[in-house]
């Protein structure tokens, strides 16, 4: 009898190996998808869900993670407001104001120019002997843009102002402080 048994276990034992290693073979969920689901393409239709679209907007209200919603809304109104209300949390120390050049470079140069005269490749644009662009970018040099609170400036990256669009979607709220310290600092790197 313990023969038996010892050859039942010893059986067993060997028949459970799985050389492969890839499947177990055993799915215990059955039919019902728990053991291996079913993905839907982001576009593709979708018979579980109430409008049959796979891909689905946020629910209402939700916002992405490490993201403030900004609380103004009004481009020209709430500037100044902006201005008394916003302070950078930032100092301008080597680092960050290295960042503010990297992130003026990708994003304001291209109007601003690397000097921030206004001069970049967009502003000197051409076609047929006439300016594309006749509105001049502002001069972050002169003396009214540098005496403006930093808030101000960061509330005109982050919503836009006259012909310059907004770029709040498109830069980091501290990497919008990090180029206001840039700007603020003569676009200059101690």
């Amino acid at each position: 009898m313990k023969k038996i048994i010892l050859i039942l276990i010893g059986a067993a034992f060997f028949s459970s190996c799985n050389h492969e290693q890839e499947k177990t073979y055993w799915d215990y969920m059955g039919d019902f998808d728990m053991y291996y689901s079913k993905a839907y393409e982001s576009y593709s239709p979708n018979k579980y869900l109430k409008d049959g679209s796979t891909l689905q907007l946020p629910v209402q209200g939700t916002v992405p993670r490490e993201f403030i919603p900004y609380p103004f809304k009004d481009k020209f109104k709430d500037k100044t407001l902006a201005g008394k209300l916003l302070k950078n949390p930032f100092q301008p120390t080597k680092e960050n104001l290295l960042r503010g050049k990297e992130k003026y470079d990708i994003y304001c140069a291209v109007c601003h120019g690397t000097t921030g005269q206004g001069d970049g490749p967009i502003a000197t644009l051409e076609k047929n002997g006439k300016k594309l662009y006749p509105v001049p970018p502002a001069n972050l040099k002169a003396g009214y843009i540098q005496a403006k609170p930093d808030g101000e400036i960061f509330h005109v990256i982050t919503m836009g102002s006259a012909v310059m669009g907004a770029h709040g979607s498109q830069i980091k709220s501290d990497d919008r402080w990090k180029i206001v310290l840039y700007i603020k600092n003569g676009l200059k790197v101690n």
